[in-house]
């Protein structure tokens, strides 16, 4: 009996007696398992964000990234949400310093590379950093008007995927200019390194669009003045836009009018009238000229693809008279071309990317033929691949700008560009600078050729002075005659 009752507690305390690394192989196996499937997975997402992170060219971000996000989220939505991940400082990055071959020049100004993104993605300057980091030597930021105000109504974006292309009809959405001046301030460093541009970065432009409110007056200049005295000492370049076509008083179309006929077109031109556009240059450059210091922005016009050669060379006529510094051209356009198969092309709004670059091209080409070497142009619309950028370098332009395919490609769309780009020029064994100073020498207007002399070696104005003396001769033997009574 004895042994009988004994026979458990003998168990118990043979098991209690049994090797540690036994009862800690048998307790910890599975904990081991579990520690083993967490470290694989911390190493994996470490190693997915380093990709992430560290490279802007995976393919992650191409294929992945941005399709899930473009099927998720409405085309607003998706277009806050990358701003708010570029504005926390987690977006990712360009890895790779610019190739030499794509050493642009601005104004004198060396710029490391001549891809920039437009105005449009980031409006109010909350992801400034963010897009330099992908490798943007220009950004552009706004539009931004002088008082705050909510665009127009919701949905007003609208993908075209078949067709590369977007429609948005924003109608300048903008928390006004206190918020973008506080956000611009902020970025100065208190202390530290100085630096030559506002972009705070060596060969890089930091542009501000400049639009006006909706409850402005059509024909006032006021909204651009203020924004030029305003934004002024905290940026290199200062865009004039008269050419959104969803702004009353821009191209002056009314929404829900964007027939597209002659007739529209004519009436769409807005501030890109004669008069009215003398009256805005001459405004801007005045409150540019009075900014203090002698380190002030240079100015930049931007217009719309819809104008006609006729419309063109006017407006270059007045912009050869004034002082500004360049043209970005150009906008979104009007325009549906037939070959658009997109669910939304019906929308009402401004058409942009790959359908546009034909209408871009036209423009630039025109104008360049109608503009002084010493003016330079950016080209916009329709730019995806290095490819494209060539084409417009071609056509006279100084620098790019990607907008569309920015959204479409993802954060990695620059680098693409510019790795395709070199590859273009190796090809032709040059370089973007000499492509462009190509371009424009042969493509520009020429100056005007002195009046040649007809008679014994004088110029054009003794040549006319001597005819009014001829003339005046005539006149007073005919004043003799009738003197006389002989006439």
């Amino acid at each position: 009996m004895f042994a009988l009752r004994r026979g458990p507690r003998l168990a118990q305390h043979l098991r209690s007696q049994a090797p540690r690394s036994y009862r800690q192989l048998s307790l910890q196996a599975p904990r081991s398992v579990t520690t083993g499937l967490y470290a694989t997975a911390f190493v994996l997402s470490t190693g997915l964000f380093a990709v992430y992170y560290f490279d802007a060219r995976s393919a992650l971000h191409r294929y992945i990234l941005t399709p899930v996000l473009r099927h998720t989220l409405d085309a607003e939505s998706g277009h806050k949400f990358a701003v708010k991940v570029l504005r926390s400082g987690l977006g990712p990055r360009d890895p790779c310093s610019d190739d030499v071959r794509l050493k642009s020049e601005l104004w004198g100004q060396d710029i490391s590379n001549p891809v920039g993104l437009a105005a449009g993605f980031d409006k109010d300057g909350e992801a400034i950093d963010g897009l330099f980091n992908l490798g943007f030597s220009w950004v552009e930021i706004g539009s931004v008007t002088p008082k705050p105000q909510p665009g127009n109504p919701k949905p007003r974006v609208f993908h075209l995927t078949e067709d590369s292309g977007l429609i948005n009809r924003y109608g300048f959405p903008s928390q006004g200019h206190a918020s973008l001046l506080a956000r611009l301030r902020a970025r100065i460093p208190v202390f530290g390194q100085e630096h030559d541009t506002a972009a705070l970065r060596p060969n890089s432009v930091l542009a501000v669009n400049l639009g006006k409110n909706k409850e402005s007056p059509a024909d006032s200049i006021d909204d651009f003045v203020t924004g030029v005295r305003t934004f002024g000492p905290y940026s290199d370049v200062l865009v004039v836009n008269v050419s959104s076509p969803n702004t009353p008083g821009l191209r002056q179309v009314q929404r829900g009018q964007f027939a597209h006929c002659a007739k529209l077109r004519q009436s769409s031109r807005g501030l890109q009238n004669r008069d009215l556009l003398e009256k805005l240059l001459t405004g801007v450059v005045k409150a540019r000229d009075e900014l203090p210091g002698s380190d002030r922005p240079k100015l930049v016009l931007k217009l719309s693809p819809d104008l006609d050669e006729a419309q063109i060379k006017d407006i270059a006529e007045v912009i050869r008279e004034s002082s500004i510094d360049g043209v970005i051209v150009s906008n979104t356009t009007i325009e549906r071309p037939k070959s658009l198969t997109g669910i939304n092309k019906a929308e009402v709004g401004g058409l942009s990317g790959a359908p546009v670059k034909q209408y871009s091209l036209k423009a630039l080409r025109t104008l360049r033929s109608q503009l002084p070497s010493s003016i330079p142009l950016i080209g916009c619309g329709g730019i995806f691949t290095g490819t494209d950028a060539l084409e417009f370098a071609k056509a006279g332009a100084s620098l790019v700008q990607v907008y569309t395919s920015f959204g479409y490609d993802g954060v990695g769309t620059c680098r693409r560009i510019k790795d395709q780009l070199v590859e273009e020029l190796d090809k032709e064994g040059t370089t973007w600078n000499q492509v462009v100073k190509k371009a424009v020498d042969e493509l520009s207007l020429k100056p005007t050729e002195p009046i040649r002399n007809v008679v014994g070696g004088e110029g054009a104005i003794s040549q006319l002075i001597s005819e009014a003396k001829e003339l005046q001769g005539l006149l007073d033997k005919l004043d003799e005659k009738i003197a006389r009574g002989d006439a």
